[in-house]
């Protein structure tokens, strides 16, 4: 092992006189570089941006995902860079549990058959949830994750640095400044009448040595100077990069918020009618289940070119996402186009009647904006 005695010796000495120096500041005893009033709202946007980052990433793994158990055991597996095991969610757990119980009861009892779909409905439900999260996951908490762990360290450390530098340029201004002082009562003229010849001698090498002293220090400050210079440089042009990493934030949270606001419609719509009817009252009856498709949404049967628009109740809507008609009474949609709907009786009071030229079919309520 190279062991550098006098590295480490030089090493000790400087850390020495930066306690000195960040002590007597503490105390109000020496001069401290103040950095403008720029850098220091930089420095301060730089460590809002920090704490909030932090805070909304760790309430957002919480939201995802509320069993804090979990959540250490993910962590413990990415720190190991190992896959972490998939397992059933609550959603798919419970349809299979369903899935089972009609197995038991018999697939072809009505209570059978409506657990088969219900459990059907669930392990779907937790199908796209799974999905949901393993996409929020990537594009919401990575970027978060990658400033905390990445961009923000690198931050800290060029702060640290610049945080030795100016103590460094104290020290060196506070060592001139006291080599200048000396200098100048090493220089003063001693009384004839007191001081005797000898010390004539002794005061001029007294002086010299000072003088060397203020070349020294005077060099020495010229290096600090332009070593703190370049770092403060370095670190203002990392701290004003914070203004691309809140774009890019802003950019990630935008389609996220999309994203969520999809996920939810998606599971708004993917089974809009599967608790339609009266359960009690269709199985006492001998009738078939309210999760029949058949049965379940008097609205299929309405034959949208039939339906007229009536003379008032009309109104314009702005639509908000993108819609694909499921079948032919339904009407696509583009977001931002504007429609007239209306409603007609018997109708599903999610959906309403669009028109679009000569175009005609059921729009999802969720989708629009009603504007008059």
């Amino acid at each position: 092992m190279d062991f550098n005695v006098k590295k480490l010796a030089s090493d000790a000495g400087i850390f020495f006189t930066r306690a000195i120096q960040f002590t007597g500041e503490k105390f109000g005893q020496v001069e401290k570089t103040e950095l403008d009033a720029h850098f220091e709202n930089l420095l301060s946007r730089a460590d809002s941006t920090k704490n909030w980052t932090e805070k909304i990433f760790r309430q957002t793994e919480v939201l995802l995902q509320p069993n804090p158990s979990s959540r250490i055991e993910e962590f413990l597996y990415e720190k190991l860079d190992r896959t972490v095991p998939s397992r059933p969610n609550n959603e798919e757990l419970l349809g299979h549990y369903m899935q089972d119980a009609a197995k038991d009861f018999g697939p072809g009892t009505p209570y059978g058959s409506t657990l088969i779909k219900v459990g059907d409905c669930e392990r779907r439900l937790g199908s796209v949830q799974r999905e949901f999260l393993q996409t929020s996951a990537i594009g919401f908490l990575t970027p978060l994750r990658n400033f905390l762990e990445g961009d923000w360290r690198t931050i800290s450390k060029e702060r640290r640095l610049l945080e030795n530098r100016r103590l460094d340029l104290d020290s060196c201004k506070a060592r001139l400044k006291k080599a200048k002082l000396a200098e100048s009562k090493a220089a003063a003229v001693p009384d004839f009448q007191e001081t005797r010849p000898r010390n004539y001698v002794l005061s001029a090498s007294a002086s010299a040595l000072w003088s060397e002293e203020v070349d020294k220090a005077e060099h020495e400050l010229r290096v600090a100077q332009t070593e703190f210079d370049r770092q403060a440089e370095v670190t203002r042009l990392l701290l004003e990069g914070i203004s691309s990493t809140h774009v890019s934030h802003e950019v990630k949270l935008v389609e996220w918020t999309n994203m969520t606001t999809t996920h939810g419609h998606s599971l708004q719509h993917m089974f809009p009618n599967v608790f339609a009817g009266n359960p009690g009252h269709s199985m006492a009856s001998g009738g078939s289940s309210p999760l029949d498709p058949a049965s379940a949404v008097e609205t299929d049967t309405l034959k949208i070119e039939e339906v007229q628009a009536p003379a008032t109740g009309t109104r314009k809507a702005k639509v908000l996402y993108d819609y694909d008609a499921a079948d032919t009474s339904e009407l696509s949609l583009l977001a931002d186009e504007l429609i007239t709907v209306y409603t007609v009786p018997g109708m599903d009071s999610d959906w309403l009647v669009g028109e679009r030229g000569n175009q005609k079919g059921k729009v999802p309520v969720t989708y629009l904006e009603l504007l008059s």
